[in-house]
């Protein structure tokens, strides 16, 4: 009808159809037909366990859709891996082979079809393919973004039929894929795993911090563990309040193993129910319920950490069952206070940070020794500067470091606690004591994302570009999705700008800037690589818009304010924003 408004929706769109199928049942009609019947209805089996939906069958050609990308390229991958191990029985001539075409964009829906200018992208996608390979569209490609589990190889810009702009193209490089499962462990040999936020089942909102408390807890434990490979909190808490297939999950993360749970809490007493399951197929591995008193929290915790090392590998369990336990404070008020406080801290608002803080310093009131919250203050007092919410930052500073210290001292073997020092070290420019503090907590807990980008900024800021790649890289990698990604890119952009790559410091510096919270310095290093590369016009539109954000920026600003302790990095980085056009 028209002027009829349709329905639309976001789907990631998959169109597959047979290579050279004509010219098959010119020499097999039946043969083909039964081969060909037999795949289609495996592909169906496929699409609907990856949580697809065939939309229409065409002769030899599927329509499919998929509320993700991840999903419907790992359905495309398994379909043409397990052809092709069928195929092997053929002559090449006979093989039956489908090429696959995927595109992400908006499509109408009408009467259980999709319809639009994506779906017809996909089918042209589809045709650019090899036999019995994938092909995906830029809008592909950039969802799967840094963790993408395959190899990609760029066609360049195609132009198709009844397409008006050229289509930028990616082959999916099936021989080099990270794993055959596209489940690929970022841990180097290591067992690897994501603890995912535990559900809270007691029906009262106002427990959600004890729940997330808990399962902070686990992850710290795990990762205490040297030789487990654990993602960090901020990039599992994502999946918070989110269904999830446990099988994306892993393929997300590029982790072995997924631990899940829930947490009810009803008077004195709270049950934790918790799983282990492999990642790749999603079938638990363990389960268990634990029935205790609050007071047994800590014990708890202890028990649940423990188990899990001890199901991955009995031997590693049994020689790091120790540094797998987390020490408790002695007062279960106290601990109240400090969850409270970092459940405030991980929110990132100005407002937030300050609320941090009381709860932080009632915890240290009511149990002085608890070493946690008192690097859990520098921590807020840290990304309070970071994001320039601090309206007293040489006070926020000093309680940074009068806290971070505290919390060194109470417990010299807590990794977090030395990250936490030694970034507050370099927020006080002294570089030469940042780094060791944060070897040091690296060398407690390999797995510290934080640790290693802390490392990684301590040695950019110093005059260590090229060794600060590696830690910077390895921290991005340990937590792909953290919610202050943005300061890992920004460090990447800084640091190959002071090694001259200014092609790449432009590209770690565009991607800082699509990550959310406001930082000066990712327009900074743009600018500065832009200026350095001669591209003023670009570097107008990137200053005026910071300049609305931060008006007071200039070269001064820089010199006073930013980190960079080699003076001849900071003539360098300052020599190109004043060849951007700062002043």
């Amino acid at each position: 009808m028209a002027g009829e408004n349709f329905k639309r929706k976001l789907a990631a769109i998959f169109y597959a159809d047979v290579a050279g199928y004509s010219r098959l049942t010119g020499t097999d009609e039946e043969g083909t037909h039964r081969r060909l019947s037999s795949s289609l209805d495996r592909m169906a089996d496929l699409i609907k366990e990856h949580r697809g939906r065939v939309v229409h069958h065409a002769g030899d050609a599927v329509l499919a859709d998929f509320p993700m990308v991840s999903p419907a390229i790992n359905c495309a991958v398994a379909f043409q891996s397990e052809l092709a191990e069928a195929n092997s029985n053929f002559p090449e001539a006979q093989k039956l082979q489908f090429r696959v075409g995927v595109n992400l964009g908006e499509v109408i829906v009408d009467r259980d079809d999709i319809y639009g200018e994506s779906v017809n992208i996909a089918a042209r996608l589809e045709a650019l393919a090899d036999p019995g390979g994938i092909c995906v569209s830029e809008a592909v490609r950039a969802a799967l973004g840094e963790q993408a589990p395959f190899a990609f190889e760029y066609l360049g810009e195609q132009q198709v039929k009844n397409i008006a702009i050229p289509v930028k193209a990616y082959r999916v490089v099936l021989g080099e894929s990270r794993r055959a499962s596209g489940v690929f462990s970022a841990s180097e040999g290591r067992p690897s795993l994501a603890v995912m936020p535990f559900m809270n089942l007691s029906g009262d909102p106002d427990q959600e911090y004890v729940v997330d408390g808990i399962t902070e807890e686990i992850i710290t434990a795990l990762s205490r563990v040297r030789w487990f490979f654990v993602i960090a909190r901020q990039s599992a808490f994502v999946y918070k309040d989110r269904p999830v297939d446990l099988r994306e999950v892993a393929a997300e993360l590029e982790v072995q193993y997924i631990v899940e749970g829930s947490v009810r809490i009803s008077g004195p007493r709270i049950r934790v129910v918790a799983q282990l399951a492999d990642g790749h197929t999603g079938k638990q591995i363990w389960a268990k319920r634990y029935d205790r008193e609050n007071e047994d929290l800590f014990d708890l915790q202890d028990e649940i950490a423990e188990t899990v090392v001890g199901a991955i590998e009995p031997e590693l369990g049994r020689v790091e069952r120790d540094l797998a336990r987390v020490k408790r404070p002695e007062n279960l008020q106290a601990w109240d206070y400090y969850q409270r406080g970092m459940w405030q801290l991980y929110r990132y608002t100005d407002r937030s940070f300050e609320q941090a803080i009381q709860l932080l310093e009632k915890a240290v009131d009511l149990d002085p020794g608890m070493a946690a919250a008192h690097s859990g203050i520098a921590e807020a007092c840290y990304f309070r500067l970071v994001y320039g919410y601090s309206e007293s930052p040489e006070n926020d500073r000093s309680l940074a470091f009068r806290a971070a210290q505290r919390g060194v001292e109470l417990d010299p073997e807590d990794a977090a606690a030395h990250s936490t020092l030694g970034r507050v070290y370099y927020l006080r420019r002294e570089h030469a004591r940042a780094i060791p503090e944060l070897e040091t907590a690296l060398e407690l807990n390999p797995s510290l994302a934080w640790g290693h980008y802390g490392l990684g900024a301590a040695m950019v800021f110093s005059g260590r570009a090229p060794e600060a790649v590696r830690n910077l890289e390895t921290a991005i990698r340990l937590s792909p999705r953290d919610p202050n990604r943005g300061s890992f890119l920004v460090r990447m952009a800084d640091a190959y700008l002071f090694m001259k790559n200014y092609e790449e410091a432009v590209h770690w510096a565009h991607k800082s800037l699509l990550q959310p919270n406001f930082q000066w310095s990712r327009y900074a290093v743009l600018l500065s690589a832009l200026g350095h590369l001669g591209k003023t016009v670009d570097a107008e539109a990137v200053l005026a818009d910071l300049l609305q954000k931060r008006p007071d920026f200039s070269v001064d600003f820089v010199r006073r304010t930013h980190l960079f302790a080699n003076e001849s990095d900071m003539e360098h980085y300052i020599d190109g924003l004043i060849k951007a056009g700062v002043f």
